[in-house]
Parts: structure tokens; sequence; C-alpha cells
């Protein structure tokens, strides 16, 4: 990681100049050889944590445990959570999606890269890795393409024999999809079941009397910058009897058409009763080993984040259900309650039951471990683990020691002290809340440290007076008759350093405000291509309206993504949208020009016309050269990982 740091630093330093520019005296450049002097401290905040996709307990020293973080590579305990360590730092990637114990030898530990959901933010990884020393070292063993991998089943008679669901790519058809088996340690491995280049296998579970005995879930889904769709004819479950030779599809009474996301789990009391919730289905029960199923409930959960069952080790017709808001079932999934969660925070992505002591059970959510020892009465956060997810960060201008502000998932957005005078240094009580739900892109007052912009997802903006902790929303809403605005997930603002007072926020048009959000001027008309979404394909064809969470969790397209204000011209803006349009005002909005020119961008067929629908990430305008700017675009929610990156030295007309 401390390469990739430096590295960053610089290509900071490369893009805005800073490298070619000798002091007074004439001193030389800094080049990338001594960046090395910068050091990386940590600041905090120490009040949240952040999302856990998995976790593994050594059954044999439950002391020792290991977690897979959505996007914090992967963290072991060895004294039960009272320190951490980060044991994945040298791999080549830092998204897990499962992790595994050897039941034979828990020195061998088996990981899936690529978180197993499919949110917005979701990251990928470059397949499964194993370690055989208890994660001191680790071997990718392949499956590099698969770029999310489920749920890994390890043959508890042979160590070397291991079977992976591999999702398979997210934003794109193809790449290794599909059950894969390996006989000899990872070393090959063998696609035993495959559906489709559009549908993967996002779990797979084995018969704890008989491994021959397997159930897998393929899941069909896909997602866009435009769009999230979660199911399809292809999602269904399948059985193998002779350890995967042969597969099957359940049937009596499992529901068939098109499906979500299914989640599974096979009761440890009674192997022979299986639960599963089959997005936009409900929940369902079989009581010989799938051959029959029968509808218990309604109760499901978004497949773009949860689907996944936890059955109770020793009572039969106890279930818990990953959710929001996390549900147990007592009934055998006829009726769900709301797990208790007193001083616990929500998004629950994993549970584990200790089968010596039920009552003993560790979870998993977006705000980090807990862990309790009543049967969920009460619960204890685990605060040593700094996995949280910042989206975007800020500084303040003010004295002795600025401020450093910020939005995270799920956990608000937060601000403290780069540093203080205090001998125990940062301490929890000096970073304070300054908006809730997901928070994104937060902005300073240039001259007054008091006052900081922070906003939620969809445009949920607010200003925050640190003296006061009062919270105002200025959010700029639709005038009279006009349509309403389509907010971007992480909506992009700015506090401008040339007009006292003044923000810049936008959606699908850009607003104004001279008085700190009190008031808005709308300064833009529609700056997207304004296209119907409907119009654009999914998985090679199109889809009506009752495809399964068609669109949901996903920002209506059209909107803006990037918007930056000239380091040293008032006035001039730059827009960047995410359907591929640039555009520049130099009056403050009164007049708009397009950019265009940006050659090689890959293009959507859209009716009769191509066109680059490509994702605007980022618009640098330099500092030091009056017409040099930087366009980035961003096309990996279509699969395309590939960077376009573009220089103009003369304001974009070339």
């Amino acid at each position: 990681m401390q390469k990739f740091w430096t590295l960053l630093l610089a290509l900071t330093i490369a893009v805005t100049g800073f490298s070619q520019r000798k002091s007074k005296d004439d001193a030389p450049a800094w080049t990338t050889a001594n960046t090395s002097a910068f050091k990386f401290r940590d600041i905090g905040p120490a009040t949240t944590s952040g999302r856990i996709a998995d976790l593994a307990v050594n059954l044999e020293n439950k002391a020792e445990m290991y977690l897979a973080l959505a996007s914090g590579g992967v963290w072991k305990t060895s004294n039960n959570g009272t320190t951490w360590q980060p044991i994945f730092e040298n791999e080549t990637s830092y998204s897990i999606g499962c992790i595994e114990i050897d039941p034979n030898n828990t020195n061998i530990i088996w990981v899936g890269t690529g978180e197993n959901n499919n949110q917005r933010s979701v990251a990928y990884g470059d397949g499964v890795y194993v370690s055989r020393d208890g994660g001191k070292s680790w071997t990718n063993t392949g499956l590099e393409t698969s770029e999310h991998i489920g749920m890994i089943a390890i043959d508890p008679r042979n160590s070397d024999h291991v079977y992976v669901a591999a999702y398979g790519p997210l934003w794109n058809k193809g790449g290794e999809r599909g059950i894969y088996e390996t006989t000899d340690g990872g070393k090959n491995w063998t696609r035993i079941l495959e559906v489709s280049e559009h549908t993967g296998f996002n779990e797979i579970h084995m018969d704890p009397r008989n491994p021959n005995i397997m159930y897998a879930t393929a899941h069909q889904r896909r997602r866009h910058v435009y769009t999230h769709l979660s199911g399809g004819p292809e999602s269904a479950m399948y059985k193998t009897t002779d350890g995967g030779k042969t597969w099957n599809k359940v049937g009596g009474g499992f529901p068939s058409g098109d499906l979500g996301r299914i989640g599974m789990d096979i009761s440890p009391a009674n192997p022979d009763v299986l639960f599963a919730t089959v997005e936009s289905h409900g929940m369902y029960k079989s009581t010989d080993r799938g051959e029959s199923w029968s509808k218990q409930s309604g109760h499901e959960t978004s497949g773009n984040y949860y689907v996944e069952l936890i059955a109770h080790p020793t009572r039969v017709n106890t279930v818990y259900s990953m959710d929001t808001y996390a549900h147990v079932s007592t009934d055998g999934g006829k009726n769900f309650n709301r797990i208790p969660k007193k001083d616990k925070h929500v998004d629950n992505h994993c549970l584990w039951i200790d089968p010596a002591n039920t009552n003993h059970m560790i979870i998993g959510t977006d705000g980090g471990l807990y862990e309790t020892w009543d049967e969920m009465a009460s619960w204890n956060w685990r605060a040593n683990l700094p996995t949280i997810q910042f989206y975007r960060v800020a500084v303040d201008n003010d004295w002795p020691f600025y401020n450093v502000y910020g939005g995270t998932q799920d956990n608000n957005s937060l601000g403290g002290p780069s540093q203080t005078i205090n001998r125990r240094g940062i301490i929890n009580s000096d970073w304070m809340v300054t908006n809730g739900g997901d928070g994104f892109e937060s902005a300073t007052d240039p001259e007054d440290p008091n006052i900081v912009y922070a906003q939620a997802q969809y445009g949920w903006l607010v200003r925050f007076n640190k003296q006061t902790g009062e919270k105002t929303p200025i959010q700029p809403q639709p005038r009279y008759k006009e349509a309403a605005y389509r907010w971007n997930w992480d909506a992009p603002l700015i506090a401008s350093k040339h007009q006292k007072k003044t923000l810049y926020f936008a959606a699908n048009k850009v607003f104004k405000s001279n008085d700190r959000g009190g008031s808005w001027e709308v300064i833009s008309e529609d700056l997207s291509r304004q296209l119907d979404r409907n119009t654009l394909p999914i998985m090679d064809r199109y889809w009506g309206p009752e495809a399964i969470a068609l669109h949901k969790s996903t920002s209506i397209y059209g909107n803006i993504v990037t918007l930056r204000e000239h380091p040293n011209n008032p006035g001039e803006l730059w827009v960047g949208t995410d359907d591929g349009l640039v555009w520049k005002t130099t009056d403050d909005g009164k007049t708009w020009s397009s950019i265009k020119y940006f050659t090689e961008l890959p293009k959507t067929k859209v009716g009769s016309l191509s066109l680059p629908l490509v994702y605007v990430q980022d618009l640098v305008l330099s500092a030091h050269e009056k017409d040099l700017v930087y366009a980035v675009f961003n096309n990996h929610k279509n699969g395309d990982f590939k960077p376009y990156i573009y220089k103009s030295s003369n304001g974009g007309k070339t």
C-alpha cells in the first residue's frame, strides 16, 4: 500500500506541475525519488468502522478470527479482537468477497476477492487466493477474470479439493463464471457447472453429512451506470449428489421463471432441511434435501446488497436473514422479526453462531464488527478496526491546525483535526458528525472554518455550524412547474475560492448560491444527453418494467458527476456528466459551450445513433498554465477497465 500512496503523490505532483516549479533560490525540483519522505499517519476517526463482507472463526481456537473487508483486504486477530492485523496488504486486490478456513488444517485460508454484492460502489477482484501459513503469505491460484467470488466450499476429506462459486463480472458479460473445482489445491481449475456468459453463481453449500451432495445458486444480474437488473430466467438453484459430476435444477415447488438473487443455507440441526430466500418471490423451505419446496412467507431482501441466510446450529426452525435490519424466524420462515439492534449498526452482511454456545454470535455490518454473548440482547462493538470507507475528503483553512472532513459509506459525514496540542493526540471527541446517511463530497468555507457543507446520497446537502452544532438543510428545490432534479448518488459540490459565501452544486443542472445555500439560482439548462435509459440494452436485450429490481438502487440516469471551478479564473466552471458530456462556461453560467473532440472513446448504440456514453470521472484545471486541462473518462461500469485520459493546452478547443 505504501507504494500505491507514493505513486499517487507522484502523480498529483505531475498533474499540478509542482515538480517543475523551483523556489526562488533555484532549489532542485521534487522528484518521485524523494517522495518517500512523506509518511501517512492515522488521524481517525475511531468513532466508526467499515463494511465487513464475510468472517471466519477458527473452531479449534475461537480467539482466532479472520475478517473479509469489502474494500479493506483481510484482517486477523489471534486474541479475540484485542488487536487486529491487516494481512492482505501486499496483494493485488483490496476487495474481498468471501473467506474460508480449511476444516482439516486451520493454517490454510482461502480467500475469494471482489465483493460479492452488486452495489453502486462495489469493487472487483482478481481471483482466488490461498494461504498455507495462517495469512503470513498468499498465493493467487487463478480465476482472475471472475472479478467477484461468491463463496468457497472445502472438502472436509481432502484439503486440496475445493469448490468455488464464481459470480463473474458485474459490469459485463463473460469472464470466469460458474462452479469451479480444483483437486490439486488450486493449481488447476475445472468449470463443472456453467449457465451462460450473463449468469454466475453466488453461493455453494456442502451437505455436512455427505460432501458429495451440494447446492449452488445461480444469479443472472447486471449493473451499469444507468441501471441495475437483479434477475432473469437463468437464475436458479442446482443440486448434485455425485460431487459435481452432474447437476440438476431443483423443482418440486421451487419458483421458476424470472428469479432474483437466491440465498440459502442447510440446517446444521437437520441437514434434510434447506432454507432459501428468493428475491422477488419470498421465503422457501425444503424438508427432503431440496426434492420438494413450500413457500413459507413473502420475506425477501435486496439482491443488490444482502440475500444471505444463516441457519441456527441446533434449532431446526430458526434462521437468520441478513438485511438492512437483520431478521430472525423461529418458525421455519413463516414469520420474521427484526433482531435486537440497540447500540448496533444496520446493514448486516454476515453472521457466525458459535456451535458450542449459541448465545455467542458475531455479526459483520457496514459499521464494523459486533459480538453478543446473550443471543443478541446486547452487543459489543469492536472499536479498534480502522476499516471505514471514505468516499471523498476536504480540508479547511483553520489555524493553527487545519481540519479534515469527508463522507463515508453509510457512516455519516465527519470532520476532525489534522493534529492537536493534546499530548494524547487526536481523540474521538475531537471528531464530529456533520451530516447523516452515506456521506459524499464535503466542502469548507474558505474564510470561516466554522462553516462546513456536507451531503448524503442524492444531493441531501446541509450547512453545518461547528460553533452551534446547527445543521441547516440547503438542497436546491425545483422551481414552480419545473421537473424534479436528477441527483447523482454522489453529487458534485464546490465552495468558491473566488467569491465569498458562494457555492456551486449540480444535479442535471448547475446551481449557484451567493449566501451559503440560503437561496439558489439555476445557472444552466439540463446538461445531460436526456436519454431514456429504457432504450439502452441490458445483457444484450431490452427489459420491461416488470424486470426484477430494474433501475433500483441506481441514480436516475443523466446527471452531472464532475464540477470544477478554475483555480485562477473567477466564473470559469467545467462540468462532466455520467453520460459522457463535458461543458465549460467562462461567464459564471450565462453561456455554456460543449467540449468535444474526445476521440477513441467507446460508443454505445442508442437507436440509430452511436454515442460515447462514458462517465466523466474528473476534470483537472491547471493552476500554473492558463489553458491546460485534463479530462478523465471512466468506463469500468461497462466492463472496460482501460483509462481514457485527455489533455488540452488551449482550454478545450482540441
